[in-house]
């Protein structure tokens, strides 16, 4: 009797194994990354350069690393965007997601959230609004920052990134950045309002610069 060949060929192993890391691949890295990117190790030793900048105020200056993590992050999620799109599933989905634990990262433990509260984007809205002219900026920026804020975190402490792990109101990437304006970044709205109006103001000079920058590329 003649055998018959087997189904199970070194071609169609190889076929199946690059299908298999084609569909899953993507999706498995962007987490991996989401969560590393999120709770950095707390070894994490600060370098000259940063100590610098923690000295003299100046958290806004650019950041090449960052920079490209944000744009990676983007670049992941415009890629499922076309491909929910292309499978006929065209809702509009925000990028991030609300973790049940704040993030903690560099040696910042993660904190709970307060059992029984909920973010308030309302609230937030008029903490934001009310510390604009602190910044040196009039009414006419609120506009820009309202809508920046609401594409980053649809104002919500909470929002964590699941492409980046960048997280909060200002989406910090990584959010233990917010710890320069106080200990209780994780869950302190104001607190993570108070960094991110420093860091708009640093990096880009007001929120209508910062708002068109994100609208060109994605991120700010």
């Amino acid at each position: 009797m003649r055998r018959r060949p087997s189904r199970f060929t070194p071609k169609r192993v190889l076929i199946a194994v690059v299908s298999l890391v084609v569909v899953f691949g993507g999706g498995g890295y962007v987490a991996y990354r989401a969560v590393e990117n999120a709770n950095k190790p707390p070894s994490h030793a600060f370098t000259m350069q940063e100590l610098g900048m923690l000295a003299g105020g100046d958290l806004s200056a650019p950041d090449p690393k960052t920079d490209q993590l944000k744009n990676a992050a983007e670049q992941a999620y415009r890629a499922d965007r076309l491909k929910e799109n292309r499978e006929g599933d065209g809702k509009d989905k925000l990028s991030w997601v609300v973790p049940k634990q704040a993030p903690g990262g560099d040696g910042f433990p993660a904190a709970n959230f307060p059992p029984g509260s909920n973010p308030s984007p309302g609230s937030n809205k008029a903490t934001a609004k009310a510390m604009l002219a602190g910044m040196g900026w009039g009414g006419d920026q609120w506009g820009c920052l309202e809508a920046l804020w609401t594409k980053e975190s649809g104002w919500n402490e909470r929002a964590m990134n699941r492409y980046s792990g960048a997280y909060g109101i200002p989406q910090s990437l990584p959010g233990s950045k917010m710890a320069s304006a106080g200990s209780d970044w994780q869950t302190n709205a104001a607190t993570q309002i108070k960094w991110g109006l420093g860091y708009i103001k640093g990096r880009y000079g007001t929120p209508c610069g910062a708002w068109g920058h994100s609208q060109s590329v994605g991120w700010y």
